[in-house]
């Protein structure tokens, strides 16, 4: 008999369990997706004037030798924002990769004076939070692919940043699959990082504000974002 009621509670809990994370996997896709309503743009000429765009980081190439999908059209997006005066001032973040981002938008037609590396965006929570507490931006626009987008924004609304979002053309699924299964993945992440675990960036470093390309005065340097209240 107590066996049989033993038996009743792990099934119990075990469920409970999977319920939660059920929850836990379905709100996450939610949050993130709904972050981004009616913040992002395709095309350049809708986007509202920003004196900053970030944009977020991947690879120059892929394991094989080919050339990245994801950074060519992220590239692409960048310097067209950048071209079409919607913004004065790139910040390229990642970690290994903003040289080669740098090196492509120059090639571009981006004057490398518009441009600022941020060599410790290792992840986009870091990107993001860097944006504020070391360049002293709080409005500004995210530059990557839709689904990217959205969880940079979701990120953004959690420390009080005013971000909007460029989408860069989307790379074809069949040569995205991997990064897209990986993305439900990183939307519950981020759902734990903002509102359990607090998780902050790996390095953030002191203050400095950048200087838009037009020769005009530095970005006034933002007070560090506080987070949001978990809902």
């Amino acid at each position: 008999m107590q066996g049989g009621k033993g038996l009743q509670r792990v099934v119990i809990f075990f469920t409970l369990c999977c319920v939660g994370l059920a929850a836990l996997f379905f709100y996450s896709q939610y949050a993130v997706m709904e972050a981004g309503e009616g913040r992002l743009y395709t095309d350049v000429a809708a986007v509202p004037p920003r004196r900053v765009a970030l944009v977020l980081g991947t690879r120059e190439r892929l394991p094989n030798g080919r050339k990245n999908l994801f950074f060519t059209y992220r590239i692409e997006a960048a310097a067209a924002l950048y071209k079409a005066g919607k913004v004065e001032h790139l910040i390229v973040s990642g970690q290994d990769e903003p040289a080669a981002m740098r090196d492509a938008l120059v090639e571009a037609g981006v004057p490398p004076e518009a441009i600022t590396l941020d060599n410790a965006g290792f992840r986009t929570l870091d990107s993001v939070i860097r944006a504020a507490r070391v360049y002293g931006v709080r409005d500004y626009v995210i530059v990557s692919q839709r689904f990217h987008v959205q969880r940079a924004i979701f990120i953004a609304d959690h420390y009080g940043a005013d971000a909007i979002g460029f989408c860069a053309r989307d790379v074809p699924q069949y040569a995205a699959f991997k990064t897209r299964l990986r993305e439900l993945g990183a939307r519950v992440k981020v759902v734990l990082d903002l509102y359990f675990l607090d998780t902050q960036p790996r390095f953030v470093g002191p203050p400095e504000p950048i200087r838009p390309a037009s020769g005009s005065a530095a970005i006034p340097f933002s007070e560090q974002p506080e987070a949001a209240q978990s809902p």
